[in-house]
């Protein structure tokens, strides 16, 4: 198993390479006794929502039980999906025409608004609307696609169209998929300097950002919220859970609705240019039509390939993860054999049990989360919504506002569920069906 590791191996995210977690604010430094704002949660939904509250003028407080962005902000793959899982006729039948339609273009409004937030703020994280492959692992796979995308979507301008199994070397150097779909619309960034910039971003709009400092209580009070943290008690007037995948026991009514998924990823050592640009010869972001998804993409100097995928239903220990997912990518690419893994990594994204993301208000308590794998885009503008909603703007509406946020009986955080359904999507997936 060392066989496929490189002598310089890491064990956390490529992306810290180049930006480190930050560092803490100094311990002794005392919290505010109140606060208008209190943000819980320090990622792409926090720091957006603390943004936009500070600049509607409400003092910010964002707490993180860890170095800010440690979470899956910046252990994702870079990827900007303007994707919401549901379709058009799904979500008609649960929700009407209009509503389906309002909630389909806020996946396009998420990509926009992190373009343009990266753009006026000056915020350098190689954002690029470089679009996405995505490859079919079976011939009835494709013909689907194809019968899909011979029809325009009711809602969208998706600029998506087919590329017959012939020509897919344009796009990717396999044979492992028998044709595909290119959205040309998906966007990538660095999700670590994409983090460090909306700090700093944050920290300039005025919010103060204090990591490794966990709420341990949160209690409703008249005129507000207690919350009790490792470094002592505050006041606030409104709170914004921003916790997301790593939602755990302080508020239980949240975290009986989001399903924690680890999402394993590895980097490549460096590869030469000419196998880079045979193995993936554009900077799309990759994914394909399994329902035990894999993503890829080329890192953005183009040297090395990220590979991910959920490969373990529980396993934490990276250098085990990354033998599953270098088996996969060696599946793919026969022409990596050999190529070993410099980096590997695990972050934890949450589903919901409709698979729609989801933002709320009660009575002060505002969220976001539940971003279904469309974390990047998503958590950055449903943060900035409820960011401002929590400074009582009115542009902070949203079309997910009012609906109803579902989870099942017994269910309480823990996904025992995950297993047996896993291993029933990976035999679907062999068989081709």
């Amino acid at each position: 198993m060392s066989d496929i590791f490189t002598p310089d191996f890491k064990p956390h995210p490529y992306w810290w390479d180049e930006t480190p977690p930050p560092a803490a604010e100094a311990a002794h430094a005392p919290l505010p006794e109140r606060i208008d704002v209190a943000v819980i949660g320090a990622g792409y939904t926090g720091l957006n929502a603390a943004i936009a509250a500070a600049r509607a003028g409400a003092s910010v407080l964002v707490l993180d039980a860890e170095a800010a962005g440690f979470g899956c902000s910046t252990r994702n793959g870079g990827q900007i999906s303007t994707s919401v899982k549901p379709d058009f006729e799904a979500l008609t039948r649960r929700h009407g025409r209009d509503r389906a339609a309002a909630i389909l273009r806020e996946g396009e409004a998420s990509r926009d608004h992190v373009g343009r937030l990266v753009a006026e703020e000056g915020i350098d994280c190689g954002f690029s609307v470089c679009g996405r492959f995505h490859g079919a692992h079976t011939p009835g796979r494709f013909e689907a696609m194809r019968r899909e995308l011979e029809t325009p979507h009711p809602v969208l301008d998706t600029g998506a169209y087919t590329v017959e199994r012939a020509d897919q070397h344009a796009e990717i150097g396999t044979d492992a998929y028998y044709g595909g779909a290119v959205y040309p619309r998906v966007a990538s960034v660095d999700p670590g300097r994409y983090h460090a910039g909306l700090l700093d971003v944050a920290q300039r709009a005025g919010a103060r950002i204090v990591s490794r400092c966990p709420v341990a209580g949160l209690e409703r009070v008249a005129g507000g919220f207690r919350l009790a943290t490792a470094r002592g008690t505050l006041f606030a007037e409104k709170v914004v859970l921003a916790t997301n995948g790593y939602s755990g026991p302080l508020s239980p009514w949240h975290r009986r609705r989001v399903i924690p998924i680890g999402s394993y990823v590895i980097a490549t050592e460096e590869l030469p240019q000419a196998l880079m640009d045979e193995v993936l010869p554009t900077d799309r972001m990759l994914c394909d039509t399994r329902r035990v998804v894999y993503y890829y993409r080329p890192s953005p100097d183009r040297r090395r390939i990220l590979f991910g995928g959920r490969v373990s239903l529980s396993e934490t220990d990276p250098k085990k993860s990354a033998v599953r997912l270098h088996d996969e990518l060696i599946r793919l690419f026969p022409r990596l054999t050999g190529t070993r893994v410099s980096h590997s990594w695990v972050g934890f994204v949450a589903y919901t049990f409709d698979e729609m993301m989801h933002v709320g208000n009660d009575e002060g308590l505002h969220y976001a989360m539940g971003y279904c794998g469309s974390g990047v885009g998503m958590a950055s503008y449903l943060g900035m919504r409820i960011g401002q909603q929590a400074a009582g703007l009115a542009q902070g509406a949203t079309a997910f506002d009012g609906l109803a946020f579902p989870t099942r009986p017994f269910y309480t955080g823990n996904p025992w569920f995950l297993g047996p359904s896993v291993l029933a999507y990976r035999l679907l997936d062999r068989l081709g069906i």
